[in-house]
């Protein structure tokens, strides 16, 4: 299950940032650690066969080139604005993962985004992240799941 979840993630991401982003340039790898020093983290909430989560930690400069490219307007700082359309865009990936996720039978849905710090002392089930580079910057994505 760890690596469809992370096919599936991968896929999505893809898929999501060159339909909304024109970004085609990507590459992945698992991310053992990643770290930043000033990101915007969203968390959607996964709840059905697996209860848990999807956390997207963007990195400020990363957001502000996404919310320039969706909107065409610059942006020089993060407010509610760009958190609204980081937060838009995580929201469309998880639903992309879990619709290819249900065709393993997989029944979930998500929870609205919340812009908040990931609490790493928290065990699960089934755990995968990645490490994306794109032209617009670094993004890291994981899923925390236990089974229902």
């Amino acid at each position: 299950m760890k690596d469809k979840l992370y096919k599936a993630l991968v896929d999505a991401t893809h898929n999501v940032l060159k339909l909304m982003l024109n970004v085609t340039e990507i590459s992945d790898r698992p991310a053992v650690d990643f770290s930043c020093d000033d990101e915007v983290d969203i968390a959607i909430g996964i709840v059905g066969d697996f209860q848990g989560e999807v956390i997207y930690r963007f990195p400020v400069a990363t957001s502000l080139n996404m919310v320039n490219i969706m909107s065409g307007m610059q942006f020089e700082e993060v407010d509610v604005f760009v958190t609204s359309a980081v937060s838009e865009i995580a929201n469309i990936i998880s639903g992309n993962v879990l619709t290819a996720l249900s065709v393993d039978d997989v029944k979930c849905d998500i929870l609205p985004p919340v812009q908040c710090k990931p609490d790493e002392d928290k065990e699960y089930d089934i755990k995968t992240s990645c490490y994306l580079n794109t032209a617009i910057g670094d993004i890291c994505l994981t899923i925390r799941l236990n089974r229902a």
